[in-house]
C-alpha cells in the first residue's frame, strides 16, 4: 500500500514538475520564429558568427515582423523584440521588472565590476541618485573646454602627421585608433582628474589595458565558451563569482585590465575623499570628486561603498572611451562616403562659426552646438545605423503581457496584439533592429540620410533616451552618460570638420560591422590587424 501511495505521489511530483515545463514554454511556443539547425546550440552560432552585425535580425523581421523565436543552447526558447510598444513597455513602463540576463551581468562584473552597469532594482536606484550630479547640464558645461582642447590636441597631431606625409597611404589614418586614444584622455580627465597621456604616446598602463579588448576578448567565442556561458543561469551567484579565476585568455585579459582600473581608481578615491574632509578639493568639477561629496553627503546606509565606487569608475573608462570613439569612427566612415553631407556640415559649421567671431567669441558655446541641426542630424542619423550596442540580453523577472504595436502573425496563422510571458523568459532586445525598422524610419532606413531627423515626427513611440533610437537604451537603465558622450562627440566632430576633409582610400577596404561585445569595424580579411576604420584625410584648404 504503502508503496502504491508513493508511486502515486511521485507520479504527481513528476506530472507537476512537466506541466510546470510545457505551460513555461507554451508561453512563446506560437511566436514564429526561424528554425533551429541544433538543439545544443540553436541559433547562438550563427547570431555569434554573423558576417555583418545586424544581418541576422534584419533578414528575420523581414520574414517573422517585430517579434520572433529563436533557440538558445540546449533548446530553449528566446524571445527576440524590435517591436516599439514591446520595448515601451519592457523599458519605461515596467520598472525593474525586466532585469540583465545572468550572462550579461557575470560579463558586465568581469569587465568593469560590481557598479551601475551590474547592480538592479534598488541597488541600482541607489547607485543613479548617488551619481546623478555628475550628469546635470551645469556639471556637463564644465567638461566644454576639456573636449575642445582634446579635438584641438588630435587635430594637431594630423596637421603635423600630414606635413611629413610623403606617400599617399602616409595620408590614411586608422581614425579608430585615434579617436579611442581621445576619448581616453577625455574620460582619464573628466572622470578622475587622471592625464592618461594617449594622445601623447606615453606609455601608459590604461590605454595598454583596453587596446583592442572586444575584439581579442568576444569575436566569434569558441562552442565551448557559448555552451558554458549557456548554463550560468543555473549556477549560483557566489560560485559564479569565481568563473573569472577560470584560466581563459578571455578571463586572464580581464582580471588584468580591471586590476589595473581597481588600482587606479582606488588611489584616486582615498586621495579625493581625504581632500573632501579637509575642503580641499572645493574647486574639483571631475567625475570622481562630485560622487565623493555626493557619497559622503547620503545617510550611511544608502551610500556607495568603496568597492561600488571603484566599479563606477572602471565603468566609466570602459564605456566612456570604446562606445564614443566607435560611434565617431561610424560616422565618419559615413561622411566619407557621402561627401555631399560632409560639405553640408562644414558649411553649417562655417556659419555658426562667424557667427561666434562676429560676436567677438573665440570659441563655440553648447547652444552654438546645438544650433548646428544638419550636425545633430547626422550624428542621429549614424548612431540610428550603428548603434555600438546591438543587442540587449533580459529575462522577464515576473509574468506579464507584453503589447505589440504591431500584430504578429502565429503558428497558426492567428493575429497576436500581445505575448503573455512566464517569469524567467530569456529575451533579446534587437537595438539595431528597432533602429532600421521600415514602420519608424520609413522605406529607406537601411540608409544614411541625416534630413529624416530635420523634421519633427508625429506619433512616435517613446523608446529611446536621444532621438528616439535606442543605441543609449531607455528608462530606467538608459545610459546615465549619454549626453556627455553626445556632447563629447559634437566637440570632436566639429573640431576634425572644421579642418579636415574625410575620403575613403583608393583601395576601398571593405569594412565590416565585426560581433566583438560592441559593433566594431574590421577590414575584410585583414582581422589580425584589429579594430580598423582606414580613411583618407586631408586639411581644409591646404596645409599653411
Amino acid at each position: 500500500m504503502d508503496n502504491v501511495l508513493l508511486a502515486y505521489l511521485l507520479f504527481a511530483v513528476l506530472a507537476v514538475l512537466v506541466t510546470h515545463r510545457y505551460v513555461k514554454h507554451r508561453s512563446i511556443r506560437h511566436i514564429r520564429g526561424p528554425p533551429a539547425l541544433s538543439w545544443l546550440f540553436g541559433h547562438s552560432l550563427s547570431i555569434g558568427y554573423q558576417d555583418q552585425v545586424g544581418d541576422q535580425d534584419f533578414a528575420w523581421i523581414r520574414e517573422y515582423g517585430t517579434v520572433w523565436r529563436t533557440k538558445g543552447c540546449w533548446g530553449r526558447d528566446i524571445l527576440y523584440v524590435a517591436d516599439p510598444k514591446a520595448l515601451q513597455h519592457i523599458f519605461h513602463k515596467s520598472g525593474y521588472h525586466y532585469p540583465k540576463s545572468i550572462e550579461a551581468r557575470q560579463i558586465t562584473r568581469q569587465l568593469a565590476g560590481e557598479g551601475i552597469l551590474y547592480v538592479e532594482g534598488a541597488d541600482h536606484a541607489r547607485n543613479r541618485k548617488i551619481m546623478n550630479p555628475a550628469f546635470t547640464a551645469a556639471q556637463l558645461r564644465t567638461f566644454m573646454p576639456l573636449f575642445r582642447r582634446s579635438a584641438i590636441k588630435l587635430s594637431e597631431k594630423w596637421k603635423e602627421q600630414l606635413r611629413v606625409a610623403s606617400a599617399e597611404a602616409d595620408r590614411t589614418v586608422n581614425i579608430i585608433s585615434w579617436l579611442a586614444r581621445t576619448t581616453l584622455d577625455v574620460i582619464g580627465e573628466a572622470a578622475f582628474d587622471y592625464q592618461c597621456g594617449a594622445l601623447d604616446d606615453s606609455k601608459n598602463e590604461v590605454m595598454e589595458a583596453y587596446r583592442n579588448m572586444f575584439s581579442d576578448s568576444f569575436l566569434f567565442p569558441t562552442k565551448a565558451t557559448i555552451l558554458f556561458r549557456s548554463v550560468w543561469k543555473f549556477i549560483p551567484d557566489n560560485i559564479l563569482r569565481f568563473v573569472e579565476y577560470l584560466p581563459t585568455r578571455e578571463n586572464t585579459r580581464f582580471r588584468r585590465t580591471l586590476k589595473v582600473v581597481s588600482r587606479l581608481s582606488a588611489g584616486l578615491i582615498a586621495e579625493k575623499t581625504e581632500a573632501c574632509l579637509s575642503g580641499k578639493d572645493e574647486n574639483k568639477r571631475d567625475i570622481m570628486s562630485i560622487l565623493v561629496k555626493a557619497n559622503a553627503s547620503e545617510d550611511p546606509r544608502t551610500r556607495l561603498s568603496d568597492k561600488e565606487m571603484i566599479s563606477q569608475m572602471a565603468t566609466f573608462l570602459l564605456a566612456g572611451h570604446e562606445t564614443t570613439a566607435s560611434s565617431l569612427t561610424w560616422l565618419f566612415w559615413e561622411l566619407a562616403k557621402y561627401p555631399e553631407w560632409q560639405d553640408k556640415l562644414r558649411e553649417e559649421i562655417a556659419c555658426i562659426r562667424d557667427r561666434v567671431t562676429a560676436r567677438g567669441d573665440t570659441d563655440f558655446t553648447i547652444a552654438d552646438y546645438d544650433a548646428m541641426s544638419n550636425v545633430l542630424a547626422a550624428m542621429k542619423e549614424s548612431i540610428r545605423l550603428h548603434p555600438i550596442v546591438h543587442t540587449l540580453a533580459r529575462i522577464a523577472g515576473r509574468e506579464d503581457v507584453v503589447p505589440l504595436s504591431q500584430p504578429a502573425i502565429s503558428t497558426k496563422g492567428e493575429l497576436i496584439s500581445e505575448i503573455p510571458i512566464s517569469a524567467g523568459q530569456d529575451i533579446l532586445i534587437s537595438v539595431c533592429g528597432y533602429n532600421r525598422l521600415k514602420e519608424v524610419w520609413g522605406e529607406d532606413a537601411d540608409e544614411f540620410n541625416p534630413t529624416r531627423f530635420l523634421t519633427p515626427k508625429e506619433g512616435q513611440v517613446t523608446v529611446g533616451v536621444f532621438a528616439n533610437v535606442l543605441s543609449f537604451s531607455g528608462g530606467l537603465r538608459g545610459c546615465i552618460g549619454w549626453r556627455f558622450s553626445i556632447l563629447e562627440m559634437q566637440a570632436i566632430l566639429v573640431e576634425l570638420l572644421e579642418n579636415f576633409e574625410f575620403a575613403v582610400p583608393d583601395d576601398k577596404p571593405e569594412i565590416q560591422r565585426v560581433p566583438a561585445g560592441l559593433m566594431m569595424p574590421m577590414i575584410r580579411n585583414k582581422m589580425h590587424l584589429g579594430t580598423q576604420m582606414p580613411l583618407k584625410i586631408s586639411v581644409v584648404g591646404g596645409l599653411a
